[in-house]
């Protein structure tokens, strides 16, 4: 078949399956369809049970939600508790999130360091991996590397296929350890091959906290300041967790259900992180934010900022859809938590890296944001500035390439990923099968001697 006959061919079946597939908007309400499997209000349709983490947004009182707060808890605990206790004793904490995470308590000192150890003498891939399974073959989306880096540390496991618990935890502890090394080397291949760069190809070291080894392994010199290391450490402690009902962690549920390998259950996680309507959204603030102020002549001058604002809902600006990226959640309505100790912690970095004018500007949207949306959508619904807001900015700061966004992202939530497998093969027990209904009519079937 000739390019130019296969092209043309691909596009009459597109257009063929296009014309077919749409759905009368109006059935989905004639049978009730919970779209996205939520409920008209926006709630979650509750499918499952966690003890692992919670998302609070809204209360619920005599049948309606009642906006309050938002509140992101890990095994009973606050998580503002828990970066407070880590700002106390002058720690990184992503490493004590993820022991609380996979085993439900808090750690002692010595079970702390125990902790850390190991998983800093599992963060080196196993020999050879490096060369055949990431150099030979690299990708110009860090995402799909990762997937892939995923699925081929199988074949290097011995115990693939071993289902007992045990088993599981050690594949999940080695794959928490090896994930920012995964996206490092990921990133390093990408720069050589696709953008033509120099390559750097640093060995993580064992004593470093992953945010510290994160850095060190993408920099060609290793460097990094204290401060940028505690700013993306807070970052992933912040996504290690969000609940079992968002995409990702839903996902590794249900194909945890299937009895399935931890291998394929991750990859499929990490698959769904990254949409741009999960885990690439704040890719999409850092387009809208560079749209902003390349528009805005005055960033300090909160009437021009507004009057942009507006024209972006009114989808005269940036990309058209009416959107402002980084505003608004499915839960959180008040506020979002990460959002709030993110901005904060923005402001010190923001000081350090002369930044205090796009810092500025970036807290301005936050409270313009959500004014200009209730008067231009005339509606009363709360509306809050988001974690994705601020994440691209900070990243920017420590200047992390952008393709690294959401990888830093897997790097984090595999820890979440981790302890919803665990808790689906050990209390599950039974295989996702929602329904979905067939309106199509049924057909006399046609001959192939009758077909025009």
């Amino acid at each position: 078949m000739s390019d130019c006959f296969e092209h043309l061919t691909v596009q009459k079946l597109s257009l063929l399956a296009e014309l077919n597939d749409p759905i009368d908007p109006e059935l989905y309400q004639q049978f009730d369809v919970k779209r996205g499997l939520r409920y008209s209000d926006g709630r979650g349709v509750l499918v499952g049970l966690t003890q692992i983490g919670d998302v609070v947004g809204y209360d619920v009182v005599d049948g309606e939600k009642v906006a309050v707060p938002g509140k992101l808890i890990y095994r009973g605990y606050n998580v503002e508790d828990l970066i407070r206790d880590t700002v106390a004793h002058d720690d990184f904490g992503f490493e004590q999130t993820v022991y609380l995470l996979l085993f439900g308590e808090l750690p002692t000192r010595e079970k702390l360091t125990e902790f850390r150890t190991f998983l800093g003498s599992k963060r080196a891939l196993p020999d050879n991996f490096t060369e055949d399974m990431i150099m030979k073959a690299p990708s110009p989306d860090i995402m799909n590397k990762l997937a892939r880096s995923v699925l081929a540390s199988y074949s290097y496991d011995p115990s693939a296929e071993d289902r007992s618990i045990a088993n599981i935890l050690r594949q999940c502890i080695e794959l928490i350890a090896r994930f920012s090394t995964f996206a490092a080397y990921a990133y390093q291949a990408k720069s050589r091959y696709y953008d033509g760069k120099s390559m750097y190809i640093h060995n993580p070291v064992p004593e470093l906290s992953t945010a510290e080894n994160f850095l060190r392994l993408i920099r060609p010199d290793k460097k990094y300041s204290r401060l940028e290391a505690d700013v993306l450490d807070l970052a992933l402690i912040l996504h290690a967790e969000h609940g079992g009902g968002n995409n990702s962690t839903f996902s590794i549920h249900v194909v945890s259900s299937t009895d399935t390998d931890t291998y394929s259950a991750v990859a499929a996680a990490v698959g769904s992180l990254k949409g741009g309507r999960h885990g690439g959204a704040n890719m999409k603030v850092m387009e809208m934010m560079d749209d902003i102020k390349a528009n805005v002549k005055d960033w300090a001058d909160t009437e021009e900022v507004r009057e942009y604002l507006r024209k972006i809902v009114r989808k005269e600006a940036f990309d058209r859809t009416g959107l402002i990226y980084g505003q608004g959640h499915a839960v959180y309505t008040v506020s979002d938590p990460r959002a709030i100790l993110l901005r904060d912690k923005a402001a010190e970095l923001a000081a350090e890296k002369n930044c205090l004018n796009e810092y500025r500007l970036y807290c301005a949207i936050e409270q313009l944001a959500p004014e200009v949306l209730a008067e231009e959508k005339k509606g009363d619904k709360k509306i809050c500035t988001n974690v994705d807001f601020f994440s691209g900015f900070v990243y920017s700061m420590l200047n992390i390439p952008r393709e690294l966004y959401t990888p830093i992202f897997a790097i984090s939530r595999i820890a979440g990923w981790a302890a919803h497998r665990i808790e689906e093969v050990i209390a599950g027990g039974r295989i996702y099968r929602p329904a979905y209904k067939n309106v199509a009519q049924e057909r006399a079937f046609v001959p192939m001697e009758d077909r025009v």
